[in-house]
């Protein structure tokens, strides 16, 4: 829904602080300020001030006060929606700010919905669709990467290679529809030769942008492990050392878990989302063999798989675990950790017999530990941490962590694909327009260039009120 003429208004900061910020927005917000708000210096007039200048006043209903403020005024364009703005600062009271809001919009402001404030940014040219969207992932980033990927998006960083791309596909579609105005006179504006080498370099870096969607989904939403093994080898004891608290019953009794329990820890500035599972094995209970079918579930879904075992088991059956686990997994990225627990159990021969006995892929890992003492867990934290190190992500590239941008370069993969086929082909200039319209349609769709209100609409209901 967008209100271009309505002034919005909303909490921009949330309940609990010493200090609550009201933003409003919109061509009436200093004349609804001056019926309530009212300077120290009774000569000032809200209006009449500069740009990035702070008053101090109160907020009044009639002649009740209700709290000393501070109001911070934004002048077009200067301001983070490209309108006049007004930030109030007041006291952190719940209700203090829900008098302050009540005011307002007694005054003629709106209520604003979520993400109306960026939606604002983005149809006034302050910033294009994907930096809006990257704002919204700069709130909700948890980790020192999510972060660094969110401001890198804001400040255009994504923006720019898309713009590029775009621009070189737009030159030569413009010339092949001055080649379809001439097509009687048998004329050859844009060069085959040279059209196929820029689709093939736009492909390129399409695809490359699209594959970082593997990186950017887990970094933005956590690295999946899912603990996984045999019942009472030690999984939920796992669970809770590794998170420092008693999150999953720990019992001698098997079969004791029989739903995924997930929490998450953050090491090396990684989000990891741990997933307890219930123990694989034979059973004729209904309940926990639906805990199995997740575990199996859980396991396909998950980027990283921590099968857990006792160091009495044999090196036989351990290996035969392995292999199960294997085949449920598919893809490059999958990883799997061979966890060895309860060692204060045994002896040191015992664990150089399973070092040499326990096959391992390429990508496979074996840990020794102790769930109960945490000996070997500093190890495992170590291992997990270094999951994304083989990716060797420089500083400033450009990750993908939108499932909408996502869509979008496969849809430009596909249509320039079409379009390398055509140009083998000598397929009709028409015809490879059409695809490279399609490319340069989707393209826009990320930054914004070419969009709908339907697109606006399910992209800013994601975000918080006040932003």
């Amino acid at each position: 829904m967008i209100r271009k003429d309505e002034t919005i208004c909303a909490p921009a900061t949330a309940p609990g602080g010493a200090i609550s910020i009201i933003r409003i927005s919109g061509q009436d917000c200093f004349e609804i300020c001056r019926k309530i708000f009212f300077p120290h210096d009774s000569k000032l007039v809200v209006s009449e001030q500069n740009g990035n200048t702070i008053i101090h006043g109160e907020i009044r209903n009639g002649n009740e006060v209700i709290d000393d403020v501070l109001l911070s005024i934004y002048k077009a364009p200067r301001s983070y929606t490209g309108e006049d703005s007004v930030e109030i600062s007041c006291h952190g009271s719940p209700y203090i700010a829900g008098r302050i809001m009540e005011l307002l919009i007694k005054s003629g402001a709106v209520t604003a919905l979520p993400g109306e404030f960026t939606q604002r940014a983005f149809l006034n040219g302050k910033m294009d669709l994907s930096q809006a969207e990257s704002v919204a992932d700069l709130v909700a980033s948890m980790t020192k990467a999510s972060h660094r990927i969110a401001v890198n998006q804001m400040r255009g960083g994504f923006s720019a290679e898309i713009r590029t791309l775009r621009s070189e596909l737009l030159r030569f579609a413009s010339l092949i529809e001055l080649e379809l105005d001439f097509g009687e006179e048998d004329v050859e504006f844009a060069s085959r030769d040279e059209l196929r080498g820029i689709v093939m370099k736009v492909k390129k870096l399409t695809d490359k942008l699209a594959d970082s969607f593997r990186i950017g989904n887990v970094i933005k939403n956590g690295i999946p492990v899912a603990i996984v093994g045999k019942p009472n080898s030690g999984k939920s004891t796992l669970l809770n050392s590794l998170l420092n608290e008693e999150r999953a019953i720990v019992s001698e009794i098997p079969g004791t878990t029989r739903d995924a329990i997930e929490d998450s820890v953050i090491i090396n500035g990684l989000e990891y989302r741990f997933i307890d599972t219930a123990g694989l094995r034979d059973t004729s209970d209904i309940i926990e063999s639906i805990g199995i079918r997740k575990t199996q579930e859980k396991i396909m879904q998950a980027s990283v798989i921590l099968m857990v075992d006792e160091i009495s088991e044999e090196p036989d059956i351990i290996n035969s675990r392995a292999d199960a686990i294997r085949s449920m997994i598919t893809g490059f990225d999958k990883r799997l950790i061979v966890i060895i627990n309860k060692i204060d159990l045994g002896e040191q021969e015992r664990m150089n017999d399973l070092k040499r006995k326990i096959s391992l892929d390429i990508d496979d890992s074996l840990i020794f530990i102790s769930a109960k003492d945490h000996t070997g867990l500093d190890k495992l934290r170590n291992k997990l941490g270094k999951i994304l190190e083989k990716e060797n992500l420089a500083q400033d590239e450009v990750i993908v962590t939108n499932s909408r941008h996502y869509e979008a370069l496969v849809k430009v993969s596909e249509s320039l694909g079409r379009v390398i086929e055509g140009l083998k082909d000598n397929l009709p200039e028409d015809l490879l327009a059409v695809d490279i319209r399609q490319a340069v349609h989707y393209l826009g769709e990320i930054t914004g260039e070419i969009t709908s209100d339907e697109i606006l609409g399910n992209i800013f209901k994601n975000f918080c009120i006040g932003k």
